[in-house]
């Protein structure tokens, strides 16, 4: 099956789309992987999941169980790695967490990469904040003496870690030269454009769920067109020395996160995910291909972009012909 083909198959996968049919529903088990055989197809997880502040979803994200469950749909759905949201020893449940899915990568072929979200310190702790998450890293996670080592995510022998930008606070310029003694260095992706003064830090950039310079629509029918074309066209032209990492995502809606604003794309009966899976073809190619394509996300059910429980459903003529539809 193509991936064209399969996200039309996967389509009215959230409530309320307007698109749903009872009975039809089956987890999804076809292959995601993009056309070629770059890009590799990545997805970012929340492994907060049962510590009681974020919402109910069934699961708790330090059973090993269900992260070897996940590990293996994602295997079957064509996901090469998850890239796992985290905050350092800051925040140990989900440290705990990033271990034991590491582990359960290492068992099953699979392989994990940190999504740092930078401290929001104002007083001058951000950059020893990183520093100090980046050494646990090489310790525990991605240095010689890392048991599962062997399952974190590398790049011509380096490995990447994902850095989350908040207030601008961390000196990277520190950051990278504390880092230039590991084995092997990090090769730092940042989300977006990096302050250009830490530009030569970050190896590679990354999209993200965003909407474009048109902003967020009420109905939901800006899904961020602009801004990945944008993306791809500035990596291509601009930063053709750069790791270029692009971006897929169902749709999203943050009315269940207790920071919402109420930001909504529509999922369009799964057209969304399909267009924002293949936008990166109108700039790369086999004699130009695109490293990466990450998903956004695997479980963030609080912002509604979560494809963990996609399922089959009957769309009706309009996903038959490919249209779409709210």
């Amino acid at each position: 099956m193509s991936t064209r083909l399969l996200v039309l198959a996967i389509v009215c996968f959230m409530a309320g789309s307007g698109c749903t049919t009872p009975g039809m529903h089956r987890a999804v088990q076809q292959n995601l992987q993009a056309p070629n055989s770059w890009p590799k197809v990545l997805s970012v997880y929340m492994p907060w999941f049962g510590d009681h502040v974020h919402m109910d979803v069934g699961y708790s994200s330090d059973d090993p169980a269900v992260l070897r469950r996940q590990i293996q749909q994602a295997r079957h759905s064509g996901i090469s790695a998850f890239v796992v949201d985290w905050y350092g020893p800051a925040v140990p449940f989900s440290d705990h967490n990033f271990a034991l899915m590491q582990e359960a990568a290492d068992e099953n072929h699979f392989q994990v990469a940190l999504l740092y979200n930078e401290a929001e310190d104002d007083d001058g702790q951000a950059t020893d904040a990183a520093i100090g998450a980046f050494d646990k890293a090489y310790q525990a996670y991605i240095g010689p003496a890392a048991p599962h080592r062997g399952a974190y995510l590398t790049y011509n022998g380096r490995p990447i870690i994902f850095v989350f930008p908040k207030h601008g606070h961390v000196d990277w310029n520190r950051v990278t030269e504390h880092c230039s003694a590991w084995e092997a260095p990090p090769l730092l992706l940042y989300k977006d454009e990096p302050p250009a003064q830490f530009a030569a830090d970050f190896a590679g950039l990354y999209a993200w769920v965003q909407p474009g310079q048109k902003g967020w629509t009420p109905d939901g029918s800006n899904w961020g067109e602009q801004y990945l074309d944008d993306f791809y066209k500035s990596m291509r032209n601009k930063h053709p020395d750069k790791i270029a990492v692009g971006a897929a995502w169902p749709g999203f809606d943050d009315s269940a996160a207790k920071w919402g604003l109420n930001r909504h794309m529509g999922p369009r009966c799964g057209q969304t995910f399909e267009d924002t899976l293949h936008l990166y073809n109108r700039y790369f190619d086999a004699a130009n291909p695109l490293p990466f394509v990450m998903i956004e996300t695997w479980n963030d059910y609080e912002e509604g972009t979560a494809i963990e429980h996609l399922n089959f459903a009957k769309c009706g003529q309009n996903a038959k012909s490919g249209a779409g539809s709210s």
